[in-house]
């Protein structure tokens, strides 16, 4: 060893002098470290536990996030459900207005029956002409009917074939007593009283186009036949429709959804001359019969006058 580096430890000797040599040493530098090693550990968990508590904390965050999303989103869902619902529900009642059900027809039918007659008679060819006709008032004695001045024109002059109605099984000959060529209106009666008119819609206005409309007829196997369509123009002096009108339907009553009179069916009123009136169905007014064939005072049930 070098004269300067007489002073200098050498390292193991170093090494020997920090470590401890004897028995209670040693067992002092492993408790001391044990204590170390517990400390590091409870630091640890100590961090852990941090770490595992935010982390559920924000878990639960977001599971609560989650929920107050989800019932959200659950309720907008329902809230587009029944505005889905309304609108198909309102598509629905809209397609009502131009496709009767079977129920509807029946009903109308039904309450139309006792009413609606059917017309026979000849035209001035001696050929059969028929339609139908509808009572508008009854008394005791005898029941008063519009019908479709086009069917009974023979009738009209002299020698009159005769007009006979006919209500399945039943057979009555008619009397012409009043009619109108120009608006296709005749007014007849039949010797039998007591007998169900059907009322007229209280409003003409109220008829819009675009409403159900229904012609009946007293031709078929309940008594009548029924034919829908819909108002395709609305004026006081003719309602445009398009309901197919058969000669057994000309005379007949137009009804709406509630079975009141609106218009009285017809194959030739025209009352623009402008088209053809079997291309583009015309119909009078009801109330038009109380001002040419009928008298209605203040609107209220017709008489013959």
């Amino acid at each position: 060893m070098a004269d300067g580096d007489e002073g200098t430890p050498a390292p193991d000797g170093l090494l020997r002098r920090l470590l401890p040599t004897g028995i209670l040493g040693l067992a002092t530098l492993v408790f001391f470290m044990g204590l170390a090693a517990a400390f590091t550990g409870a630091v640890l968990y100590a961090y852990y536990e941090a770490r595992l508590d935010r982390q559920e904390g924000q878990l639960n965050a977001f599971i609560a996030t989650y929920e107050s999303v989800f019932d959200e989103a659950r309720a907008e869902l329902q809230a587009e459900g029944e505005a889905a619902r309304a609108s198909i529900d309102e598509q629905l009642n809209e397609l009502a207005q131009f496709a009767a059900g079977g129920e509807t027809l029946t009903s109308l039918a039904g309450g139309a029956e006792p009413s609606v007659w059917f017309v026979e008679t000849l035209d001035e060819t001696g050929g059969p002409s028929v339609g139908s006709a509808f009572v508008v008032f009854s008394d005791p004695d005898e029941s008063f009917l519009l019908t479709s001045y086009t069917t009974i024109r023979a009738a009209t002059a002299q020698p009159a074939p005769a007009i006979t109605l006919v209500k399945r099984d039943q057979r009555l000959e008619a009397s012409l007593l009043t009619w109108d060529e120009a608006a296709d209106l005749a007014l007849v009666s039949i010797p039998i009283g007591g007998l169900a008119p059907l009322s007229f819609i209280e409003d003409p206005a109220a008829v819009q186009v675009g409403d159900r409309i229904f012609a009946v007829s007293g031709l078929g196997a309940t008594g009548v036949s029924i034919a829908q369509g819909v108002v395709a123009d609305a004026a006081g002096n003719a309602i445009t429709h398009d309901v197919g009108i058969g000669a057994a339907l000309q005379g007949g009553p137009l009804v709406d959804s509630d079975g009141r009179v609106v218009a009285v069916a017809s194959r030739h009123f025209n009352p623009s001359g402008a088209f053809d009136p079997l291309a583009s169905f015309f119909a009078p007014p009801v109330r038009r019969a109380c001002e040419l064939v009928l008298q209605c005072p203040d609107g209220n049930a017709p008489s013959s006058g």
